[in-house]
């Protein structure tokens, strides 16, 4: 909205710094008056599994949930603000956010009213989260440019691979596995967040190449509506680090499932949105593997009742074998830059 009515269109780093402060500001402005809120409403907080880390039981009851109420509209206002509202791109991000959202605060609302940490099943999940998927990739393939419109870009080799048709399946489960990726990732103090400020701050630049015909000769592809997409990616950073203020270890409020849900779906879409799917995998390498780790894990105890791993995801497995939770997360943070770094390397080199 300010940006049509203020800012040309060649000010993006402009925008982007600005969209990334406002979602910031947000969430730091209204923190603590929020969580106060939420005290009040969810009074016992977010139910802790019992078959997970002992540890937890102590230290994080009564913590409330649903944080991501609040980080999720701090990028929609941002977005609103410094988007071009023009761009069908932009309204397909913020409908990610709104319907994975309001799938995950369903499943927090319930868990909460009833105490219990099982809510909506994984089929129920799953449903919700595929019709999402195949309306968003639909629409995203019948407004990318014909050339691209089915492709998958190779890192490193610079090559693109045509699908046809079976993009779209491939898509969908892309988007819907990497909302349940990061999902899967919020399980300790600061973990999920601090991991998605490095995959969105890749995707960024990403986005911004993409979107920019100039650079479309050197990168080989170019989809025009990318260049706002940077935006909301922009405020998702400044989001999530304003929510870490809050989130850090000891957390005052966790993010819950209405967040690391919608955070995922909107990370696979910008994903999808470049064409840059198998990239998703360098850049958020963390989140593949503590989602193999849990695959790992059911697949190996079904056939065998054993176990690979002392508890999953794997960050549960390096509290089991004694580590800290701080010391586990600043470790998996800082892989998750390095990772990214890797990711923007191959992509831009």
């Amino acid at each position: 909205m300010i940006s049509e009515l203020l800012l040309p269109q060649s000010m993006l780093i402009t925008r982007l710094l600005a969209s990334f402060l406002t979602s910031f500001a947000v969430v730091l402005l209204f923190g603590n008056r929020f969580i106060c809120h939420l005290h009040k409403w969810q009074g016992l907080g977010q139910p802790i599994r019992e078959n997970g880390p002992q540890s937890h039981l102590l230290t994080k009851k009564g913590t409330p949930t649903m944080g991501g109420l609040l980080l999720l509209s701090a990028i929609i206002v941002s977005s609103l603000l410094w988007c071009r509202l023009s761009n069908l791109f932009v309204w397909l991000c913020i409908a990610v956010i709104l319907i994975y959202g309001a799938t995950g605060f369903i499943d927090d609302y319930v868990k909460v009213k009833k105490q219990t940490p099982d809510a909506m099943t994984a089929k129920m999940k799953l449903i919700l989260q595929f019709a999402t998927a195949l309306i968003v990739v639909t629409l995203i393939s019948l407004y990318t440019p014909s050339a691209s419109r089915f492709s998958l870009h190779v890192p490193y080799v610079d090559y693109c691979l045509n699908l046809w048709w079976f993009y779209i399946p491939f898509a969908m489960i892309v988007m819907t596995g990497s909302s349940n990726a990061v999902n899967l990732s919020d399980g300790l103090d600061g973990l999920a967040s601090g991991l998605c400020i490095s995959a969105f701050s890749a995707f960024v630049v990403v986005c911004a190449v993409v979107g920019q015909a100039g650079l479309s000769t050197e990168y080989g592809i170019f989809i025009p509506s990318c260049e706002e997409v940077s935006v909301v990616c922009a405020a998702t950073v400044g989001a999530c680090l304003g929510f870490l203020w809050f989130n850090s270890s000891p957390a005052k409020v966790f993010m819950g499932d209405t967040g690391s849900l919608a955070l995922g779906a909107l990370l696979g879409t910008c994903a999808i949105m470049t064409k840059q799917e198998i990239l998703l995998v360098i850049i958020g390498l963390v989140f593949v593997v503590e989602t193999l780790s849990v695959m790992i894990q059911v697949f190996w105890y079904k056939r065998t009742k054993r176990r690979v791993f002392l508890m999953a995801p794997i960050h549960h497995h390096f509290e089991q074998l004694g580590w800290k939770e701080t010391m586990i997360v600043a470790r998996f943070r800082i892989i998750s830059i390095i990772c990214a770094a890797i990711g923007l390397s191959a992509f831009l080199f």
